[in-house]
């Protein structure tokens, strides 16, 4: 138990490492199928939820590619191959991908459970034990790869307790996460007519250590008989890949149209306050991150009320904004809850000359 405490003590202070956003000439995101090969994912009794998964995926991919100009489509996998959790990151971060979409089927052990819900990393405050149990079902994909102790620092798939480690890691692409998934969320229950149960946050190994925005949407439950059907159907294949591709399309659109607005309107930066104790040059300087926009906001915009030593900074298309900057980690660690009050996200980064580091 001392363990996990101090893992979790870690997480909490953790920020995923940044910079894999790609320049706007091409966008790339990958289509990640789960499960697959040795690991069937949810099972109703023919049915095997890999397979729901896969053809939505390429479905998707499909789409994409026929619609979206200078957009690249990856694959964690083109056939019912298994791919361990990990390795489905590490295809995303050596790609430099912008975007990173995890296509799954939920399961339940009640068989009248229904509709469609789409996740993000992260923990939320009233999280249903529905919420935890489909994080788990899908980590425990865990169990087909060999040495997985190693590569999930310890994650038990028989304990609720040891997700609580990855479900603290709120890395830097939390609102532009969130931003994809309601509009995913929005397509499939609008468009796809699913029934819809909200977007959430749990702790998804396959999300755990991308450095791009990241969703995982659960298309609908295997678990019930009639859902089953149609989502082993054509029909609703192609329904459930439309939406997401509809949802990648004004996201994609956005992305390039902010792009656009800021290459013209410069690179100008909020200046920042004095702070207690300034740095000189070569000084450390730790913040608190809170929020990404995509266009600068006015200084007496209520978002910003009660927070103190405002500073922002460009990262690829997004204005970050951070608050409470100061060389004393401890001092920005006590304002921290303060933040999250308002801002559930936030996050410590840190500066170098006013650079970020990791």
């Amino acid at each position: 138990m001392k363990k996990l405490i101090t893992l979790i003590l870690l997480a909490a202070a953790v920020t995923l490492t940044a910079g894999a956003q790609q320049s706007n000439d091409k966008f790339i995101v990958v289509i990640d199928a789960g499960h697959g090969g040795k690991d069937p994912g949810a099972v109703n009794g023919k049915y095997h939820e890999k397979t729901i998964n896969l053809n939505v995926a390429l479905e998707v991919g499909k789409l994409i590619e026929k619609e979206c100009s200078n957009v690249q489509v990856i694959y964690t996998r083109k056939t019912d191959v298994f791919v361990e959790l990990y390795k489905r990151a590490e295809i995303a971060n050596k790609a430099k991908a912008n975007l990173f979409i995890s296509i799954h089927t939920n399961s339940s052990k009640s068989k009248s459970a229904y509709g469609a819900e789409t996740y993000l990393l992260g923990v939320e405050a009233d999280r249903t034990s529905a919420n935890l149990n489909a994080a788990l079902a899908e980590n425990n994909a865990v169990i087909y790869e060999d040495d997985y102790e190693t590569h999930y620092e310890g994650y038990d798939p028989n304990s609720p307790e040891s997700m609580i480690i990855f479900e603290f890691l709120q890395n830097e692409y939390q609102s532009e996460s969130r931003k994809m998934a309601i509009l995913v969320q929005n397509q499939i229950t609008g468009y796809g007519g699913r029934h819809d149960r909200g977007v959430h946050q749990a702790g998804y190994l396959v999300l755990w250590k991308n450095a791009m925005p990241s969703i995982l949407v659960e298309l609908g439950f295997i678990s019930n008989n009639d859902e089953c059907r149609y989502l082993y159907s054509t029909e609703g294949q192609q329904k459930l890949a439309q939406s997401i591709k509809k949802a990648f399309v004004s996201y994609l659109n956005d992305y390039r149209n902010t792009a656009a607005r800021q290459s013209h309107a410069g690179q100008a930066i909020k200046e920042e306050p004095e702070m207690e104790g300034s740095p000189a040059n070569d000084e450390t300087v730790y913040r608190i991150q809170f929020m990404a926009a995509s266009r600068q906001i006015n200084d007496n915009d209520k978002r910003l009320e009660g927070l103190k030593r405002i500073w922002t900074y460009k990262e690829g298309s997004l204005i970050k904004y951070t608050c409470f900057g100061d060389t004393d980690l401890e001092k920005v660690k006590a304002n921290l809850p303060q933040v999250r009050k308002k801002y559930p996200d936030a996050f410590i980064v840190k500066f170098r000359n006013g650079v970020k580091t990791n």
